[in-house]
């Protein structure tokens, strides 16, 4: 099975009839992975594909809103301080970035646990 027919697949399992550019979605998930972090990647797919299926997902939107996310992805300032690898708790406090839960030590959850019930 390759890429394409998992899409087929996928679309089939969701009930879409939608015609995917896996290509341009691809250099986007790169570029976002690139110019923000990798994890920015699936999210931003995502929300294009929410923005797309909003305004009728015809494949001329589809290419619009690519160009959208790609700009500013490219204008995006990353903090140098941050890899896209190895985004952290503070970098979430400092500059809104996001954090991945393995990251963080047991210590750290309990903290943002109690924060939370407070």
């Amino acid at each position: 099975m390759n890429l394409h027919d998992w899409i087929d697949e996928l679309c089939d399992v969701l009930d879409l009839d939608a015609e995917v550019d896996e290509a341009l979605l691809l250099d986007l998930a790169r570029d976002v992975a690139h110019a923000v972090a990798r994890p920015a990647a699936p999210l931003s797919a995502f929300l294009l594909g929410m923005a797309a299926g909003a305004r009728g997902g015809h494949p001329s939107v589809v290419e619009e809103l690519v160009e959208r996310a790609r700009g500013l992805a490219e204008g995006w300032d990353k903090p140098a301080a941050v890899a896209d690898d190895q985004i952290t708790v503070d970098a979430l406090e400092d500059d809104d970035a996001l954090t991945e839960v393995e990251d963080l030590d047991p210590a750290a959850l309990a903290d943002l646990d109690a924060d939370e019930e407070e």
